[in-house]
Formats: C-alpha cells, sequence, structure tokens
C-alpha cells in the first residue's frame, strides 16, 4: 500500500508538473506571438479600430462589404493585360495582408472577414495604380509620337483642370484618426497624373477643319498671292464652298471670335492642353467666347474675309503662342490615338495638296 501510495504521488507531480510545462510553454509562445502581432500591425489599418466602430454589427458589416468588394473585383477583372508590364513602383501586400489575416483571425476571430477584406482592398488599390500607370504611360507615348511633350502637355492640362473647381474640403482618411495609408494616396497621385495625361490628349488637334480636304496652300515659305514676295504662312489653306462648315479640331474652349485683322472672321479655341487651333477668314461665326466645344463642333462657315483671294479656311495650330504644321496632327493623330485609348476622329485627313 505504502508502495502504491508513493507511485501515485510521484505520478500526480509528474502529471503537474507537465501541465504546468505546458501552460507555461503556450504562455511563450502566445506571448511570442502577441509580441510578433504587435511589430506588424502598424503597417495596416488596425484590426481593433473595426472592433471598436462596429460594435455589435460585425456580421452585417462583413456581408456588405463583401457584396461590394466582389463588385470591385469584378471590375479588376477586366483590365487590360498589358498592365503587368508596367515599369512602376506600386507595392505588392498580398505577403503582408496575408499575415495580417492569420493573426486576426488568431487574436480577434469576430474581426477575420473584415481582415480579408481589408487584404482584398489593398490588393485591388494596388491593382488599380498599376492600371492608372499604364494608362499613363499609353498617353505618354501617343504624345511622344506626335512631337509634343508630356511634361508640358500634362503641366497644361493640370493648370485647366484647376482654373474651375471647388466645394468643401473634405480630407481623405483611411483610419479613424485621420490618417491615409500610402497605398491609397499612390493610387490618388497615379490617377490625377493619368487623368492629366488623357485631358492632354483631349487637346490634340485630330479632327479636319473643313468640310472638304483640298489643300490649297501648304504651312512653310510661299510667294505672297498679294505682292509676289517670300513670307511665312503659318497654318494649312482648306479650298471649298462659301458657307460650308468649319469644325473645331479637337475638345476645347472657344477664347476667341470676331474679327482679327487680315485673318478676317476667326475663331481660336484653347485646348485643353494650351494648345490653340485658329480658324481664319469665315464668312459668319458660330460660336461665342467662353462656349466649350467637342470636337467635330461647327464654328461657322468657310468664307474669304480679311487678306484672301478666295473662299477657303486658313487653319493655324499654336503651341506657346508658336506656329506649328497642323498637318501631321491631322494625319497622325487619329491613328495614335486610336491606338493608345480606343478612339478615333470623327472624319480621317484625306487631302490633296
Amino acid at each position: 500500500m505504502q508502495k502504491g501510495a508513493v507511485t501515485a504521488a510521484i505520478v500526480l507531480a509528474l502529471g503537474w508538473a507537465g501541465s504546468m510545462g505546458v501552460m507555461g510553454w503556450n504562455k511563450y509562445s502566445a506571448e511570442l506571438q502577441i509580441a510578433s502581432f504587435q511589430s506588424e500591425k502598424a503597417e495596416v489599418a488596425q484590426a481593433q479600430e473595426r472592433l471598436d466602430a462596429y460594435s455589435g454589427n460585425i456580421e452585417n458589416v462583413v456581408a456588405d462589404l463583401e457584396v461590394r468588394q466582389q463588385a470591385l473585383e469584378a471590375m479588376s477583372e477586366m483590365l487590360p493585360d498589358d498592365i503587368k508590364k508596367v515599369d512602376t513602383n506600386v507595392t505588392d501586400s498580398s505577403e503582408e495582408t496575408s499575415k495580417t489575416v492569420e493573426q486576426v483571425g488568431a487574436f480577434f476571430p469576430q474581426a477575420r472577414g473584415l481582415a480579408k477584406i481589408e487584404a482584398r482592398q489593398l490588393a485591388y488599390v494596388e491593382n488599380m495604380t498599376r492600371y492608372a500607370d499604364w494608362r499613363a504611360r499609353k498617353a505618354e507615348e501617343a504624345l511622344r509620337k506626335l512631337n509634343l511633350d508630356p511634361r508640358a502637355m500634362e503641366r497644361a492640362a493640370r493648370a485647366e483642370a484647376q482654373s474651375a473647381v471647388g466645394g468643401p474640403l473634405e480630407l481623405l482618411a483611411t483610419s479613424a484618426n485621420g490618417d491615409l495609408d500610402p497605398r491609397f494616396e499612390r493610387l490618388g497621385l497615379s490617377l490625377e497624373r493619368m487623368s492629366a495625361l488623357e485631358l492632354a490628349l483631349e487637346g490634340v488637334p485630330r479632327v479636319v477643319p473643313a468640310a472638304v480636304t483640298r489643300i490649297s496652300s501648304n504651312f512653310g515659305y510661299r510667294r505672297d498671292p498679294f505682292n509676289r514676295r517670300g513670307a511665312m504662312h503659318n497654318g494649312i489653306d482648306f479650298k471649298g464652298p462659301y458657307g460650308s462648315g468649319i469644325y473645331s479640331a479637337a475638345k476645347g474652349e472657344v477664347t476667341f471670335a470676331g474679327w482679327k485683322g487680315g485673318y478676317g472672321r476667326t475663331v481660336e479655341v484653347t485646348h485643353t492642353n494650351g494648345i490653340v487651333t485658329r480658324y481664319a477668314h469665315l464668312a459668319r461665326i458660330g460660336v461665342r467666347v467662353g462656349q466649350a466645344v467637342e470636337p467635330g463642333a461647327v464654328l461657322g462657315g468657310l468664307g474669304s474675309s480679311g487678306r484672301s483671294t478666295g473662299p477657303h479656311l486658313h487653319f493655324e495650330v499654336r503651341i506657346n503662342g508658336r506656329a506649328v504644321n497642323p498637318r501631321p496632327f491631322l494625319e497622325t493623330a487619329p491613328h495614335v490615338l486610336k491606338e493608345a485609348r480606343g478612339t478615333d476622329s470623327a472624319r480621317t485627313f484625306g487631302a490633296q495638296p
């Protein structure tokens, strides 16, 4: 009996020691996990803030966010494969967010669904950033093909976009304390740049400005039709029937409409990238200053007002006040823009010099 009692005591002692050892190891392991979690949670929006914000209604919030996220992901599936080839510094948070989901699920099981949705949102944000960079790159390439400076065009487009904006101040934040996740900020910058460059593309002259495309005089030096001396011709002359339509070469705003010396009745349109197109010798003017015009909008009728020998349209393209040859734009822009954006001008350039 004594031996049995001693044996039982030893077994109990060993069992107690073992259980205490297991408890100690579990506590140590848990402390390590907590320390690891504490060191990483600053990199992602904090789960506890979500718990506080959604107290008591997490299941409903998760269900609503899940539906919204599925809609966002369906949109991202339509993005072109080319965005994978963009040379960009966009982050990849997939490994980081995967760890966070596991850690949040371990310590806050009720918040695991939110952590999963947050991870998918960050992946979507980064994918959309790549898409914006891809679009911006395509626009840059198109502008270079047209011998235009993308930076100068972007600056002009930004100035145009900022010329008439406003509204109440509502700062963007991605956490309860007002901080903005840098990945969201990066997306905003990429979208802003993409928007400016595509706005610049909209201002590239690409629509033939006359109803007929027969050219009677090209850009450059020529013999003046009145004094027969050498002179610079700063545009292209389109010969056509008196009163036939004159069209805006691109999207913009009418900044002059009236008589302009030897140009006669003239319309000037300032486009979204700062380029100015001039339409001269008109028989009539059909627009007013300040009017917004789309590509192909009717500006007036072809005529012979001012210093002119007969009915024709004198068409100029000016960049920073300097006249450039309009012909490369009219010949090249429709194809370049179609390649860059999948769009084309209303009418193609098929002139006979």
